[in-house]
């Protein structure tokens, strides 16, 4: 297995270990729930989503860098991904820091997006990445980035108020770029549509 692959794996092996130092479970010891409650546990979460994100950026360069993007990587590198941003999403969601409509809407998107390459890819046409969708991911990594530190920055800064609006804003941008990719490629390959509902 190549290292680009490795990468990818160890991403998907992160995910989990990340909700572990996010959301309290039954079945752990009553100080560790504690303690991942803390600005220390929640420094290790941001410190393992961190590192997994950067498998993320690596992966695909050193693929194409060194010429060994294969058809296992083309295939998990996206469900990694998607996987890493929704479950933190979802446990956002549980420990009521986010709305759950919010890793509805994204989940919708990603589910979505993955059937208009499929019809795509039966006519024979890749679609490829847009910037919007891009710029979507980006966001998205800052806004967790942004939400997993927060119990961190208000050891520093005294306004919650301040600090939580702007992981709110900087999630809202997340959703409306997300959104607007999704139309992008219904945009790009509405005519593949089309074609099918005759």
């Amino acid at each position: 297995m190549n290292l680009p692959n490795k990468l990818t794996l160890s991403r998907i092996a992160l995910t989990p270990v990340v909700l572990l130092f996010m959301v309290p479970l039954p079945f752990m010891p009553a100080a560790f729930n504690a303690f991942i409650l803390t600005w220390p546990g929640r420094l290790v979460a941001l410190f393992l989503f961190s590192a997994a994100s950067l498998t993320d950026l690596y992966d695909g360069r050193i693929a194409r860098a060194k010429n060994i993007v294969s058809t296992f990587g083309k295939f998990l590198d996206p469900i990694a991904d998607k996987l890493l941003i929704i479950s933190v999403l979802i446990a956002f969601a549980e420990l009521n820091r986010l709305s759950s409509f919010v890793p509805v809407i994204v989940l919708f998107r990603e589910l979505a997006i993955t059937g208009i390459r499929l019809l795509a890819a039966e006519k024979g046409v890749v679609i490829a990445a847009s910037r919007a969708g891009k710029w979507k991911t980006v966001t998205q990594i800052t806004a967790v980035i942004w939400l997993l530190a927060e119990p961190i920055l208000l050891q520093f800064i005294r306004n919650r108020t301040a600090v939580e609006r702007t992981g709110n804003i900087l999630i809202g941008l997340s959703l409306a770029l997300a959104l607007w990719s999704l139309f992008m490629y219904l945009r790009s390959a509405g005519h593949y549509l089309k074609a099918d509902t005759k």
